[in-house]
């Protein structure tokens, strides 16, 4: 253990110096050195090139649990413990998010819908339940807002939009992607953009349910809302958006190209939400809306 600690702090002092504070020698130091790494050490060396290899395609968004998985997906024998070792040896750490900042505004006149979901946030097909909501990214041009729709069969995301205001054509926007099929329900928080007469008689026109989140219940709409946790810690957060539109075109990469199609999703034993669609079946009512 003293030599390893020596041999990754060599870089930054010397070694007959460490040697000296760990109170072993040098030859002792350099015999261990010479030696043929065991069995074990060679399978770390080759699970760590598999770990680098998926931590960078990740965007350094993998922590132990979705890098174990995706290496036994590669048809390798590692556990979580092992897998962990090797991430915190190598200094391959997922950044911790931040708090997530709110932006409904439910200080209107417009009609609130009853909270049919109850936190239920389980679905049987594509197209039963969607959670909708609305939140903000940071660009040096100003604040762009960003509306979501997850269905919450596969936690995929199904709608986006991006505005430089906070408006109901937004949400409206972000609503025109996905035809769904009979016995929908559309839920969002209490926010004007859900609550105005167009978006709703936009879900209704449809045959949609609408419902919505109780008065400052954050958990009512707590899956979406983690999405865009997800996506501030993984990209946003790590980003200086000189403009809307690079701002724009980062979000439709990381969601058309990765969040969708590669990332692996705890709630979906860590496969991704177009994998796990894959595997329920073929969907059905995919045409835009009109």
């Amino acid at each position: 253990m003293k030599f390893r600690f020596i041999d990754a702090a060599k870089e930054s002092f010397p070694v007959t110096r460490l040697c000296h504070v760990l109170d072993v020698s040098p030859s002792g130091y350099f015999a261990w050195r010479s030696r043929p790494a065991s069995p074990r050490q060679r399978e770390d060396l080759i699970l760590l090139a598999h770990i680098r290899s998926a931590f960078t395609l990740s965007k350094g968004t993998y922590g132990s649990p979705r890098m174990t998985r995706e290496l036994q997906d590669e048809g390798l024998q590692v556990g979580r413990r092992r897998t962990a070792r090797l991430m915190r040896e190598n200094g391959l750490k997922v950044r911790q998010k931040r708090r997530f900042k709110r932006t409904t505004d439910s200080h209107h006149a417009f009609p609130i819908a009853p909270n049919l979901l109850e936190q239920d946030f389980s679905a049987e097909r594509p197209n039963q339940k969607w959670n909708a909501d609305v939140s903000y990214v940071w660009t040096n041009e100003g604040w762009l807002y960003l509306a979501v729709i997850l269905d919450l069969f596969a936690r995929r995301v199904v709608g986006w939009a991006v505005s430089d205001r906070l408006h109901k054509e937004l949400a409206l926007e972000a609503l025109a992607i996905r035809r769904p099929g009979e016995g929908l329900t559309h839920h969002a928080d209490r926010g004007s953009q859900y609550c105005s007469i167009a978006y709703q008689a936009e879900l209704r026109k449809h045959g949609i349910r609408i419902s919505m989140s109780g008065t400052g219940n954050c958990y009512d709409n707590s899956v979406v809302e983690t999405f865009f946790k997800t996506l501030k810690s993984e990209l946003v957060w790590r980003t200086v958006f000189q403009t809307r539109a690079e701002a724009k075109a980062a979000i439709g990469r990381n969601i058309d190209g990765f969040y969708n199609p590669v990332r692996r999703h705890s709630t979906l034993d860590y496969v991704s939400p177009v994998q796990f669609e894959r595997l329920a079946g073929p969907l059905q009512n995919r045409s835009p809306l009109n």
